[in-house]
């Protein structure tokens, strides 16, 4: 009986044993989560480290500087919620892999039998079994081998996460820079528009205008009256969007001083040399090719689990029997009979699920040359549009120099020289909207091909940790 009392032990103890894990609950506040959203600045002092760190990295040490894309590209990697949810994936495809390389537990039974017919020398009969699942054919291979392969896949997605985070910052920067560009002329314009106006407005007192030409140009000056209303509307607007592509209220962004050199110096691109090496690059090496290959590894490693799975795991038992005074050692082998399935089902939604993954990733390909290709088009048109813009402005500033000689000299009257000077405002305002396509459709660029024309220098990657929690550096 002794002996029975030690397996018994053995076994109770093997049972109770637990991991070190605990639950902790942490509950989720509404309240407090949207105070600490609205309480988000740009003057947060761990913001100011990492940014400082980043541009540091990209050899740009001066974080005092006004804020430019780099600044509130590094502010938005910092802040914004989802680089958050990727960071969630990760961490959980890190946990997968954990998972997947776990030994299966062995199981313990202790049955007990009482002989109410036997009283010597004992009546009962104890017993322990520990049965141990022996996987085969490279199961848990195949399973961690998947696991890693997600785990990539995220990593890639993280950095999607990423570029897709700058284009927006990006694309609501350029917005910003545009609506206030189109706010200085518009000024302009409705100040010579007011003069114009005054002007014809005290001709017509005396005789010498008509209530036509008067008219017309009280209309002009209520369009550019308008015009101007219409240029604030959209520089609000365009602050409110990149405050939250950065992940911040609107009102982080009060007194704060933007620099627009980015835009003002991009890297303009060969077209045909866009669609040669850069195309290449960008079909081979943007992280969401990257991560659907990565996903794609993941399901041919799911298919050989599956493969593997027609074989069947093995079992074994070794046990002890106090049998009423007698000692009895056994060993029990199991198996699992594949009589009525080969686990053709589990195969086939492996391979049905791999092909699934081959054809996003001929779909993103194909998605990645439409994009290049429209992308080059409208880059072309727009730099074609601006270099007529750009003709047109040299015509009309020297037209506006001539009439203003001509000013001077008495030839022509004031109005003349407004009428001219409002021609030129509005050859300005078209040159700048074909400048604004153009670094629209360069931004477009910048997207399809993933890599920074506007402000070029080495992409920060994404902190795979948050750092608004643990501190870390951005790394190129």
């Amino acid at each position: 009986m002794r002996a029975s009392r030690k397996v018994l032990f053995v076994a109770c103890a093997t049972a109770l044993v637990g991991g070190c894990a605990t639950y902790r609950p942490e509950p989720i506040s509404a309240d407090n989560s949207a105070a600490t959203l609205e309480s988000r600045t740009l003057d947060d002092s761990r913001l100011q480290q990492f940014i400082e760190l980043g541009l540091a990295r990209d050899g740009k040490p001066d974080p005092a500087s006004p804020w430019d894309l780099s600044k509130l590209v590094l502010a938005a990697l910092y802040y914004h919620p989802d680089l958050d949810i990727a960071r969630a994936k990760l961490a959980a495809s890190r946990a997968g892999v954990i998972t997947a390389g776990q030994i299966p537990n062995p199981s313990v039974g202790v049955p007990l039998t009482y002989n109410s017919t036997v009283t010597t020398p004992s009546p009962w009969t104890i017993g322990v079994m520990i049965n141990f699942l022996l996987e085969t054919a490279g199961r848990r291979q195949y399973r961690t081998a998947q696991a890693r392969a997600m785990t990539e896949a995220a990593r890639e997605d993280l950095a999607t996460a990423g570029w897709q985070v700058r284009g927006r910052v990006r694309t609501e920067l350029l917005n910003l820079w545009a609506a206030e560009q189109k706010l200085r002329l518009a000024k302009e314009r409705l100040s010579l528009q007011d003069q114009l106006a005054g002007l014809l407005e005290r001709r017509f007192a005396v005789g010498e205008a008509s209530s036509l030409d008067v008219t017309r140009e009280r209309i002009n000056r209520n369009q550019a009256s308008l015009a101007l209303r219409d240029a604030e509307r959209q520089s609000g607007e365009a602050r409110a969007r990149l405050a939250t592509a950065i992940g911040v209220p609107v009102r982080a962004l009060d007194d704060v001083k933007f620099a627009f050199d980015a835009f003002d110096n991009p890297v303009l691109l060969d077209a045909e040399a866009t669609a040669g090496e850069l195309r290449r690059q960008a079909l081979l090496n943007r992280t969401d090719v990257q991560g659907l290959l990565a996903e794609y590894a993941a399901a041919q490693s799911a298919l050989q689990l599956q493969v593997a799975s027609r074989f069947p795991n093995m079992i074994l038992g070794p046990g002890y029997t106090y049998d009423q005074g007698g000692k009895k050692y056994n060993l029990d082998l199991s198996a699992e009979l594949p009589v009525f399935n080969q686990n053709q089902g589990p195969i086939a939604e492996a391979k049905a699920g791999r092909e699934k993954i081959a054809a996003r990733f001929t779909a993103l390909q194909a998605q990645i040359i439409g994009s290049l290709d429209a992308a080059v088009a409208s880059y072309r048109a727009a730099t074609r549009t601006l270099t007529t813009a750009d003709a047109l402005l040299t015509g009309g500033e020297q037209r506006e120099r001539q009439i203003s000689r001509s000013f001077e000299a008495g030839q022509v009257d004031r109005p003349t020289l407004v009428t001219v000077e409002l021609e030129l405002a509005a050859i300005r305002l078209s040159k700048l909207d074909a400048l604004i396509l153009q670094r629209r459709a360069l931004g477009s660029l910048e997207d399809a091909l993933q890599q920074p024309l506007f402000d070029p220098g080495r992409w920060p990657s994404v902190p795979e940790q948050n750092p608004r929690i643990v501190h870390t550096e951005p790394s190129s």
